[in-house]
């Protein structure tokens, strides 16, 4: 099972390859077999991790599966260490599936235009792009992490600069100056673990749970490595580059930085800081714990700003302040350092994905259509009708709004259920009072997540759609974007009739790791 496990970085890295080759003389014809290569190579290594969770031993969890372990760079020690157990398994799936029906949605729906490259370059891009969202969640060395953190930024870099819209290149420039500025401090805290411990290996590293390291170390390890993990995932007040790049990146890569590259950051918390050294991260907790509930509160704000009538919001800037609140709850369930909360909030991280990536699919699908996601242009006096006009699009839109508010019975109900369950009881040596507190704000923004995502729905979905607007007449669900949404929706309401299929995988892992056995 570890050839499975090597094919899945491999074979996108050698389609990416491919697309360097000669085009021939026709550029049309090499764009068509470029996306061809990007929907077929990323079908493949979906279909690997599909095959990984079929032979993936359920009864060991907690155990890594599939390990390939050779030496690297001897000189400093550092393995070619890969591995998956039930922590990393549902993030690798859930990156394959994006990264697919990404691959699918842009066969018809890519960028183009005078200063846009090739399509060939996109998919180039995109591959690259999917080796090192898969390589971050299968590494087991430090240094390797580093890496595969580091791969993805150049390819989301060139798809917001050169395929995105608006503000694109200030929008890039951001992104990319706070995330290596962030991965800087984080190699910082490597290097301070990897010279005190003597090794860089995380499977090691996490046995040892903290032994031979000192207090001190592990709270300036911790502070680095969590100030480089808080600014992808994206914690407040680290966050303000999400707004910009979410609003300025073309459809797909709006779906791949919110359900995947935020979920770097936050399983970079749960691999690295709670196993390896945990007597700085119990220390740092409550201040994480603090920030994750202002963030919750504050992206609920900034999204009700948003929305409220004359303000002029974009429906892509709302979904992504939106992603500010709902990572605010992963924090919360970080940061209580008990099983019931970690649970919690990777089961968040794997419906956020979900939810938000078919959101993204949707809002982009409203932009082709109307030219616009300004949310006044789109509602107008009577609102966009879209349950009139698109019927299809209304009810998927309404369905991920309120998927994403946390209705129970879908996937977004969980996560973040438990993990204020989790600040309701936090670990040991925790104060108690204060993360009470916690609790009780992240749930006032729960109210006031579910005031602005119903106010989305009304104001796009209905309305009269007899009277004038933007665009009276538009197509409703086409058949590609059927294909690239309807899984998400489907898992979505999987996700949340049968949680026991995420949480039977993560539980004994998380366990494991917070226990260090």
């Amino acid at each position: 099972m570890n050839a499975v496990l090597i094919a899945l970085l491999l074979l996108p890295l050698a389609g990416a390859a491919l697309t360097l080759a000669p085009a021939g003389p026709d550029p049309a014809a090499a764009d068509r077999r470029a996306l061809r290569l990007g929907t077929a190579v990323t079908g493949a290594v979906l279909l690997l991790t599909v095959a990984l969770a079929a032979w993936f031993d359920h009864a060991r969890p907690a155990e890594m599966q599939a390990v390939t372990d050779v030496s690297w760079i001897p000189a400093i020690g550092v393995r070619l260490h890969l591995g998956v157990d039930g922590i990393s398994l549902p993030l690798v799936v859930l990156t394959a599936l994006l990264t697919f029906l990404c691959a699918v949605y842009s066969t018809r729906r890519l960028p183009s235009g005078e200063g846009v490259p090739s399509a060939r370059s996109f998919v180039g891009l995109l591959l690259l792009l999917e080796v090192g969202m898969l390589a971050t969640f299968v590494v087991l060395d430090l240094v390797l992490f580093f890496l595969a953190f580091e791969i993805v930024l150049i390819p989301m870099y060139f798809l917001i600069a050169r395929w995105g819209g608006g503000q694109k290149v200030p929008a890039a420039n951001r992104f990319i100056l706070y995330t290596l500025l962030g991965s800087a401090v984080m190699l910082l805290g490597f290097l301070l673990i990897g010279t005190k411990a003597g090794t860089f290996d995380m499977t090691r590293l996490a046995a040892a749970h903290g032994s031979g390291l000192s207090h001190t170390t592990q709270v300036l390890a911790a502070l680095c490595i969590g100030i480089g993990l808080a600014v992808k995932a994206p914690a407040w007040p680290l966050h303000s580059w999400l707004p910009d790049a979410h609003t300025s990146a073309p459809t797909v890569g709006s779906v791949l930085l919110a359900g995947v590259l935020l979920k770097m950051g936050t399983y970079g918390l749960v691999r690295v800081l709670l196993p390896i050294v945990p007597g700085g991260t119990a220390t740092l907790a409550p201040y994480l714990g603090a920030l994750a509930a202002v963030g919750v509160v504050y992206g609920a704000l900034a999204c009700l700003a948003l929305v409220r009538p004359g303000a002029k919001g974009d429906l892509k800037r709302l979904i992504a302040f939106s992603s500010v609140g709902h990572m605010g709850f992963v924090l919360l369930g970080i940061a209580s350092l008990t099983p019931v909360g970690v649970n919690g909030a990777l089961f968040a991280n794997i419906a956020h994905g979900l939810i938000t990536g078919l959101l993204f699919f949707v809002v982009g699908a409203l932009k082709d259509r109307y030219g616009t996601a300004d949310l006044d242009t789109l509602a107008g006096a009577t609102g966009a009708a879209l349950y009139g006009r698109a019927p299809r699009i209304g009810a998927l839109l309404a369905f991920a709004a309120v998927a994403s508010l946390g209705l129970p019975g879908l996937a977004g109900f969980w996560g973040e259920l438990l993990a204020m369950f989790g600040a309701f009881d936090p670990a040991a040596g925790l104060s108690r009072p204060a993360f009470l507190t916690y609790m009780v704000i992240a749930g006032l923004g729960t109210l006031l997540t579910a005031a602005y995502l119903l106010l989305v729905v009304k104001r796009v979905c209905m309305g009269d759609p007899e009277q004038p607007a933007v665009a009276s007449d538009i197509p409703d669900l086409r058949a590609y974007e059927a294909v690239s949404w309807t899984p998400l929706a489907a898992l979505t309401l999987l996700a949340g009739l049968w949680p026991a299929l995420l949480l039977g995988l993560s539980d004994p892992a998380v366990k494991h790791l917070l226990g260090g056995g």
